[in-house]
């Protein structure tokens, strides 16, 4: 995976995201790994991606799905472990720790993208 920023109309808004954009990082993801770092401080940005899962997670995660162009098409807070959400049209997934969304407040349509440290 690679490390890298998210940003939102050129500024930082999550300074540490990782990018699964192969195969094996995608299906991966942070299953057994360390939970995020709250405030929305960490992120993981998954490529193409349009639906998540939680089994084997031991801790939830709050889910940003966006389009083809980094726009917000829908957000999903506190997603449990052992949960499946999805979303039409999505192409990007980012996955945040609970109380990321509250942190920052997305709004539908608004443009995320990912920069390379």
């Amino acid at each position: 995976m690679n490390l890298g920023t998210i940003r939102r109309d050129g500024s930082v808004l999550v300074p540490q995201a990782w990018r699964a954009d192969r195969p094996w990082s995608r299906m991966r993801g942070l299953l057994g790994r360390p939970a995020l770092l709250d405030r929305a401080r960490q992120a993981l940005w998954l490529t193409p991606c349009g639906s998540v899962h939680t089994v084997g997670m031991r801790y939830p995660l709050d889910i940003v799905f966006l389009d083809r162009d980094g726009r917000v098409l829908a957000m999903h807070e506190h997603l449990r472990p052992g949960r499946f959400r999805g979303c039409r049209g999505a192409r990007h997934t980012v996955e945040l720790a609970p109380g990321g969304i509250a942190a920052l407040q997305p709004q539908t349509g608004e443009a995320w993208q990912w920069h390379m440290q």
